[in-house]
């Protein structure tokens, strides 16, 4: 189960076996069922998880009671409320299990043990929140430049991954799209001549 997050760590810093088991002392292993809450809006954000196995999705629930989905990780994806965890706080979010999924969660107090013990993992997550935070500002792009149409299918064909294994309606969500109309959009694309 660990192997995933060794060859992760390895494409963006290098680190050794015997080190590795080191650092994997300060995880937690947990699995979680499928639409199995992992984490509740309104406690206190305090794990940052790795996704081993399986798929995840974080959202909110808005005034009118409808999920909105912001985030959806699958393997070798981080996710946490990272506001929520830099500043110890309360999350407004809620991340839950997709399908069966198996994760590696540490506490901020052991990222910071993890980070002063082993200073090569500043840069490895250094580089993983700019990826995250740049993707996120491709999104807002997206968001703005592109008929709703378009946005739905540059995701589908940039994240192909996601597509397969996503539920079309966490999908429409994310992208802030009706079920219906991603449904609506998928069935004039198949009817396309070619």
């Amino acid at each position: 189960m660990s192997q995933e997050l060794f060859k992760h760590l390895n494409k963006y810093v290098e680190v050794s076996e015997i080190d590795f088991k080191k650092i994997l002392s300060f995880f937690d292993s947990r699995s979680f069922s499928k639409k199995e809450i992992i984490v509740e809006a309104g406690s206190k954000c305090d794990l940052n998880h790795f996704v081993v196995q399986g798929c995840i999705h974080m959202f909110f629930i808005d005034d009118k009671g409808t999920e909105r989905t912001i985030q959806i990780a699958i393997e070798n994806w981080w996710m946490t409320d990272f506001l929520a965890y830099h500043n110890r706080g309360e999350t407004d979010f809620y991340i839950r299990a997709i399908e069966n999924t198996q994760i590696l969660s540490i506490t901020h107090e052991k990222q910071e043990q993890l980070l002063n013990q082993f200073p090569k993992i500043e840069k490895y997550f250094r580089t993983i929140y700019q990826i995250s935070y740049g993707a996120s500002l491709m999104k807002i792009k997206y968001l703005y430049d592109l008929s709703k149409e378009e946005i739905y299918f540059h995701f589908t064909e940039q994240f192909p991954e996601f597509a397969q294994r996503v539920p079309q309606y966490l999908i429409a969500s994310f992208l802030g799209l009706t079920p219906e109309y991603v449904s609506e959009i998928r069935k004039k694309n198949v009817l396309k001549p070619v």
